[in-house]
């Protein structure tokens, strides 16, 4: 980092803060009632926040010790309400241990293992993952499998020895189709998320072919709307989670050229909420915790992408929304007091929006675009997270480590 700074100027104490809150021009509807029942909500956080500043000068403050005893807690045992994810067990495992190292918590060389070891067992004889031991294999959980085992590869590379690459590959083949795209399960569903899934799990290891992706960046292209975002099939509506999925997949294709950037951008923009300071997922949708990565993260992509086109991009002193007010969200209104994060105010902590809650206040964090680079903190210094790499939503040194484990291992036996 070339510098770093400490902001102190918290939004929400500024005199116009609350002429930022939605106005429906006399026009009610269900719609409009549930942004200001949520503004409401919003509005007694920051109140109860800003009460506290005389005697906590130095907050927000993001509570660590209780979320990583959420998330601790979480890797050994789960309550009767999780069993409706029984299907999305190594998602369940990439949440709280990508949280963990976020949080600069390394679980120890056993334990890695053992996490390693139950992933083994997801997988399929014949290549992929499922959503637990005996599934079909299904190309969401291979993206969070792979995503896990490249973080646990920090503290020992002997868990990439559970991986089926060949297996991995054929499966990443059996999934596309004709036109480039991917379908999720064999038999299932075709979307945007199929084609990043199938791309970042290559990427990371080494298995990105023109065979298995021909056609994918040109189909990906088909998916951007009038609006600017992604949608999750072609003709459908631009979605802030398929839009990462869209230029995150484009990008490592190498074809960020094929998805109009300006209206992207614009889009993007326009999802952070004007009082709430988070992101919504769609348009007139509701601000949404899990967001503050999946719109946020497509900021920095987008810079990378403009820096390779235009050296004035290089001279920017942060990304191009309001890291301060997605922050303040974060720390304010989506921080459970006994650990973990949520949606929005009212709302029950999880593991899924404790990940991506995260996610995205590094992304808020950490400014890497050029010389200007430096972090931007709000509340306590130690709410500092590791940096995030917005592609794959990895740590920048997971990525590094995986990426050059497979190219040492070269290319799989198929």
């Amino acid at each position: 980092m070339a510098n770093d700074e400490k902001v102190s100027k918290l939004r929400c104490l500024e005199a116009n803060f609350e002429q930022s809150r939605f106005k429906n021009d006399y026009q009610e509807t269900p719609t409009t009632r549930e942004q200001k029942e949520v503004e409401s909500s919003v509005s007694s956080m920051y109140a109860s926040f800003c009460n506290k500043l005389d005697i906590y000068p130095d907050i927000p403050l993001l509570e660590r010790n209780n979320h990583r005893e959420f998330l601790l807690k979480g890797l050994k045992t789960l309550s009767q309400s999780y069993q409706c994810l029984d299907a999305s067990r190594p998602w369940l495992c990439y949440w709280i241990v990508h949280s963990l190292d976020l949080l600069e918590y390394h679980v120890s060389e056993e334990h890695a293992l053992q996490i390693a070891d139950f992933l083994g067992r997801c997988q399929h004889p014949k290549g992929g993952f499922g959503g637990g031991p005996g599934q079909v294999p299904h190309l969401a959980p291979t993206y969070a499998a792979v995503n896990t085992l490249a973080i646990l590869a920090t503290v020992t590379e002997d868990v990439f020895k559970v991986l089926n690459r060949s297996g991995l590959y054929q499966f990443l083949m059996l999934m596309r189709d004709e036109e480039g795209a991917f379908r999720m399960h064999e038999g299932g569903e075709v979307d945007i998320r199929g084609a990043y899934c199938a791309a970042s799990s290559a990427r990371l290891t080494n298995m990105c072919t023109k065979e298995l992706f021909s056609g994918t960046a040109e189909w990906i292209r088909r998916c951007q709307t009038y609006e600017g975002g992604f949608a999750g099939f072609p003709g459908q509506e631009a979605h802030g989670g398929y839009s990462f999925c869209g230029l995150a997949a484009l990008v490592i294709l190498n074809q960020p050229q094929l998805c109009d950037i300006p209206r992207l951008l614009r889009w993007t923009a326009m999802r952070q909420m004007k009082y709430e300071g988070g992101f919504q997922g769609r348009t007139n949708k509701l601000v949404d915790g899990c967001y503050s990565f999946w719109q946020g993260a497509a900021f920095p992509v987008i810079h990378m992408v403009l820096c390779q086109e235009d050296d004035l991009a290089l001279s920017a002193s942060g990304w191009m929304f309001s890291q301060e007010a997605l922050q303040e969200y974060v720390l304010i209104c989506c921080q459970h007091p006994l650990g973990g994060l949520l949606d929005k105010p009212g709302k029950p902590r999880d593991h899924y929006h404790t990940c991506y809650c995260l996610s995205g206040l590094s992304v808020a964090q950490h400014f890497t675009g050029g010389v200007l680079a430096h972090t931007c903190v709000i509340g306590s210094p130690n709410n500092l997270l590791r940096p995030v790499h917005p592609v794959f939503n990895l740590s920048v040194d997971a990525v590094l480590q995986t990426s050059r484990h497979f190219q040492m291992e070269g290319a799989p036996t198929l």
